[in-house]
């Protein structure tokens, strides 16, 4: 009884056994190419794929799809422009300048993106107004708590997405119409 044994493109090994109309009707459907007589040869097994980290997998997806550039365009063009610039980014407070690119995938780009501490650092690089990482995951983890939403419990290593929350947005939108005063809260202790 003839015998074939070919490799699917995925690298499983198949041997087929059967009549020899059978085995040329299978071979010509997967392809003879990546087929070879199996009379006791022995089978390699196929080379494991190559895995990338997943996580930086991840990473990646998620930076393609949060378009940095197009966060920043809307700050530079957007109705609000004028104020944002006088009363955030001409400023010294930086939560104002940290939550300022979550306002915008909030307002314009309808939350559907959280971005990562590391992203936060470039959006503010490009408008002029550096905060460097480090300092973005200090005050994401200290005061702007209140006002964020992560997607995950923080972890050292660990990328966590942060999206604006309504009591975040909120507090965005009083600094930048001027009703309230962007100047950090200064608690004095009672003794």
């Amino acid at each position: 009884m003839p015998k074939a044994s070919l490799t699917l493109e995925n690298g499983t090994v198949v041997t087929i056994e059967g009549t020899a109309s059978e085995v040329h009707e299978l071979l010509s459907f997967y392809g003879s190419a990546a087929s070879r007589p199996a009379h006791g040869q022995v089978h390699k097994s196929p080379a494991a794929p190559v895995h990338r980290d997943p996580r930086s997998a991840a990473d990646d997806a998620a930076d393609a799809e949060v378009d940095l550039m197009t966060i920043v365009n809307h700050v530079k063009a957007c109705d609000e422009a004028e104020n944002i610039e006088s009363r955030i980014l001409d400023q010294t407070d930086q939560l104002p300048r940290v939550l300022l690119p979550m306002y915008m995938v909030y307002e314009h780009m309808s939350n559907a993106h959280g971005l990562t501490s590391g992203q936060i650092s470039k959006v503010t690089t490009q408008l002029g107004v550096p905060v460097k990482q480090p300092n973005v995951s200090k005050i994401l983890a200290g005061a702007a708590a209140k006002y964020i939403i992560g997607d995950a419990v923080r972890k050292n290593g660990q990328a966590v997405r942060y999206k604006l929350s309504r009591r975040g947005h909120a507090y965005l939108k009083e600094i930048i119409s001027g009703r309230k005063e962007n100047r950090p809260e200064v608690v004095i202790p009672r003794l």
